[in-house]
C-alpha cells in the first residue's frame, strides 16, 4: 500500500503546473482575420460562398478565443491548467475571489468558476462581421445553410453565456448587449424564429437600469414587447411587472405611459392572479398616482373573473392579497378559506389563514390600546379585551393544521408558540405553548 501511495504522489508531482500566462493565440488569430478581410474585398474571391462561410467561422473563433477554456462550474483548481497563472488575485465588493488574467477576470464562488468578464477583444466589430458573413454566404448559395448554422449556433451560445455570467457579476449593460446579439443572430433565415427568452432577459435587465438612465426604460419596453410578440412563456408573469416599470419610468415624458402601465398590470393580473409583484405594482400605482383608479376596482375585476371560474384558487389568492393590502382582514381570510375548501390539507393555505388572523388581532389590539382611556367601565374594558384575544385564538387551529402538514417549518412553530404564550391564561393554552416551544427549540437546534 505504501508503495502505491508513493507512486501516486510521484505521478501527481509530474503534473504540477509551471507558471504560465493565459493561452490566447493572438498572432495566429489576427493573421486569419486579416486574410479573411483581404478575401472579403477581393472581387473574385468574395463571389464564393465558401469565403463567407469561412469568414463567419474565423470571426466566431476569434470571438471565443479569450474565454474558450472557461465554463461555469469549472473547478477552480483546473484553471491553472486551462488558463495559466493569473497576474493578480483580488476580492470584489461581495467577497468573491477574482482571478485577473490579461484578457479576462474570472469570478470564483465555492471553489468553482461562477462568472467572468472579458477585459479586451482581439478585434472590434466582430459581431457585425459574423452577421454580414453568414447572410452573404446564404445569399450566394442557400445550400451553405448546413455549414452556416453550426457557426451561428456557436456564436449564439457564446452571447447567451456571456449574458448569463454578466448578469451574475452583475454587469447588466454587458448582459443586455449580449442577449440582444444572441437574438439578432437568430434573425438569420437559418432559424424559424428567435427564442423570445433573449428579449425577455434583455428587457428585464433594462428595467433594472432604468432608474439610472431613462433610455433603458425605452429599450426595455422594446425588448419586452418583442418577447410578448413572440409569445414568450413566463411561468410567473414577471414580464408584465417589468414592462410596467418601463412604462411607469417614462410617465413624465408622456402621460399616456401611465395608462399603459396600469393596463399592462391589469392584463398581467388577469393571467397571473397569484403574482405578488403585479399586485403590489397595482396597489402602489393606485395609491401613488392621482386619478389612476380605486383599489376596489381590482376586487371588482377579480370578482368578475371568479363569477366565471369560482373554483380558481389562484384568483381567490389574488383577491385575498388585495384585501390584505387594504387591511380588510375579514375579506382576506374569507378568500383564503375559499382556497382551503378547494385545496384541503394545503400547508400554505392553513399557514396564511392563521397568519392573517394574527395580523387582524395585532391590528385590533393596537386599536384597543389606543382606546384605553376611553373605556367607561371595567366590564367594557374586559369585554373588548376578550374580543381581541378571541381573534388570536382563531389563529391557533389553522397554524396547528399547518404544522401537522409540514412539521419542519420553524416559522410556523415560532408564530404558534408566540400566540400561545400571549394567550397562556386561557384554558389549555399554556400546555400548547410548552409543546410548541419545545418543538421550536428542537427545530432551531437550541436544545
Amino acid at each position: 500500500m505504501k508503495k502505491i501511495i508513493l507512486m501516486v504522489a510521484a505521478a501527481m508531482a509530474l503534473v504540477v503546473p509551471t507558471a504560465t500566462a493565459q493561452k490566447v493565440n493572438e498572432s495566429a488569430t489576427l493573421a486569419k482575420l486579416s486574410k479573411s478581410d483581404t478575401e472579403a474585398v477581393d472581387a473574385k474571391k468574395s463571389a464564393k460562398a465558401s469565403v463567407w462561410v469561412n469568414r463567419a467561422k474565423v470571426y466566431t473563433d476569434a470571438l471565443m478565443e479569450p474565454t474558450k477554456s472557461l465554463s461555469t462550474s469549472l473547478d477552480a483548481t483546473f484553471l491553472s491548467y486551462t488558463m495559466g497563472t493569473p497576474t493578480e488575485t483580488t476580492t470584489d465588493e461581495k467577497g468573491r475571489q477574482v482571478l485577473v488574467y490579461p484578457w479576462v477576470n474570472v469570478y470564483i464562488e465555492n471553489n468553482r468558476v461562477a462568472a467572468w468578464e472579458q477585459t479586451k477583444e482581439l478585434k472590434e466589430g466582430m459581431f457585425e462581421v459574423i452577421v454580414e458573413a453568414a447572410a452573404k454566404a446564404l445569399q450566394l448559395d442557400p445550400k451553405t445553410l448546413s455549414k452556416v448554422k453550426p457557426i451561428l449556433d456557436t456564436a449564439i451560445n457564446y452571447y447567451s453565456q456571456l449574458g448569463e455570467v454578466s448578469t451574475f457579476i452583475p454587469n447588466f449593460e454587458v448582459a443586455i448587449d449580449a442577449f440582444v446579439k444572441a437574438a439578432t443572430l437568430q434573425q438569420s433565415e437559418v432559424y424559424s424564429q428567435v427564442d423570445p427568452k433573449y428579449y425577455f432577459f434583455a428587457g428585464q435587465m433594462a428595467a433594472f437600469l432604468g432608474a439610472e438612465n431613462k433610455q433603458y426604460f425605452v429599450d426595455g419596453e422594446k425588448y419586452l414587447d418583442k418577447a410578448r410578440e413572440l409569445n414568450y412563456t413566463d411561468e410567473t408573469g414577471n414580464l408584465y411587472y417589468y414592462l410596467f416599470h418601463c412604462y411607469y419610468g417614462q410617465r413624465e415624458d408622456d402621460k399616456e405611459n401611465l395608462v399603459k402601465a396600469k393596463n399592462i398590470l391589469l392584463e398581467g393580473i388577469e393571467k397571473f392572479p397569484k403574482n405578488e409583484r403585479i399586485l403590489d405594482g397595482l396597489m402602489s400605482l393606485y395609491t401613488a398616482e392621482e386619478g389612476v383608479g380605486d383599489p376596489a376596482e381590482l376586487v371588482e375585476m377579480i370578482d368578475k373573473f371568479l363569477a366565471e371560474t369560482p373554483d380558481n384558487a389562484d384568483l381567490w389568492f389574488g383577491r385575498g392579497r388585495v384585501f390584505y393590502k387594504l387591511k380588510n382582514f375579514d375579506e382576506c381570510i374569507a378568500s383564503f378559506k375559499k382556497i382551503d375548501a378547494l385545496k384541503p390539507n394545503d400547508y400554505d393555505t392553513n399557514f396564511y389563514i392563521g397568519y392573517f388572523y394574527v395580523e387582524k388581532a395585532e391590528h385590533e389590539n393596537r386599536e384597543f390600546n389606543s382606546k384605553l382611556d376611553s373605556f367607561t367601565s371595567q366590564e367594557e374594558y374586559l369585554s373588548e379585551r376578550k374580543r381581541v384575544r378571541s381573534v388570536y385564538m382563531e389563529a391557533i387551529p389553522f397554524l396547528e393544521k399547518a404544522h401537522e402538514l409540514n412539521q419542519e417549518n420553524a416559522d410556523c412553530v415560532q408564530i404558534l408558540k408566540e400566540v400561545c404564550f400571549l394567550l397562556r391564561d386561557e384554558a389549555g393554552v399554556m400546555d400548547k405553548y410548552n409543546k410548541y416551544n419545545a418543538i421550536y427549540k428542537k427545530l432551531k437546534g437550541l436544545e
